[in-house]
């Protein structure tokens, strides 16, 4: 049987999703990780990211992405590759070297109170057709997220300061959604609260918006960076071969190709190289 990783590829050990945390996801398509980065790291990231936004140029070539220097590690936390394993790799493509998930983009969000962006989408992604990265799936025991998106917030998200907003089970509703439920004050939506270097995992099948941040003593700042399996890719663009080139081997992974193989290596899609990677 093809083996899942069962380490980052800085060496940490993954961290597996819980029974409780595979049957909330599945209920309400998302779950929040609290606490997951020491305020050391927090304070490394968050300074990249104010920089990579307003300073991108001071920043050395192989650090000028969201992802680069200090921030690379997001990308393959052993709490989030525990989550992408369960519910988005593809086994057949993984190995302990090489992650069955695809890195498909990312954005850094930073607003400052009174910021607004409450614009509701998404949703029934149980009846959408291959081919739309927005799909969910299910069997008894098992599901499939699709396109996936994991939010770092790098400040606290205290409760009313405006996280984003879920309408919970959506991802499998069968009805169009009602205008009613859909206004920012129906009762529907829920959101969160968690300590800075938390992250937050939804599945984009699932409806979902911003809305206004209120906090006037700080700032929201996070990275909203989406995953999806190794033959799909919905977003645009990825990290110069710079950056990538400055990742660990097992994380350049989540860089390679669109495609998927029918044999043996090279043949088979398990590996990165510059002839091979996501354009």
């Amino acid at each position: 049987m093809p083996l899942l990783p069962t380490t980052n590829a800085d060496g940490q050990e993954v961290i597996p999703m819980t029974e409780a945390q595979k049957y909330l996801f599945d209920l309400k398509g998302f779950i929040a990780l609290p606490g997951l980065l020491a305020e050391e790291e927090l304070q490394e990231i968050r300074a990249h990211q104010m920089k990579f936004l307003y300073e991108r140029e001071s920043l050395p070539v192989d650090e000028r992405d969201h992802h680069g220097g200090p921030s690379q590690k997001l990308l393959d936390h052993p709490a989030v590759v525990g989550v992408l394993n369960e519910i988005l790799s593809y086994q057949g493509l993984a190995t302990e070297q090489c992650y069955g998930f695809r890195y498909d983009h990312t954005y850094t969000s930073h607003r400052e109170s009174g910021h607004d962006n409450f614009s509701p989408h998404g949703g029934g992604g149980y009846f959408n057709f291959r081919g739309n990265s927005h799909i969910y799936q299910m069997q008894s025991g098992k599901i499939h997220s699709g396109l996936t998106r994991v939010v770092w917030e790098l400040n606290e998200v205290a409760e009313g300061d405006g996280g984003t907003l879920f309408l919970p089970g959506s991802h499998k509703a069968a009805f169009p959604r009602p205008q009613e439920w859909s206004e920012r004050d129906s009762p529907l939506w829920e959101s969160y609260a968690c300590p800075a270097g938390s992250a937050v995992i939804f599945t984009e099948a699932l409806c979902h918006s911003g809305t206004r941040w209120t906090n006037e003593q700080w700032d929201r700042l996070c990275l909203f960076t989406c995953y999806d399996t190794v033959n799909s890719k919905w977003g645009k663009g990825c990290p110069t071969p710079e950056v990538i080139a400055s990742f660990p081997e097992k994380r350049r992974t989540l860089f390679r190709g669109v495609w998927h193989g029918m044999s043996e290596v090279p043949g088979i899609n398990q590996y990165y190289e510059e002839s091979n990677k996501a354009v």
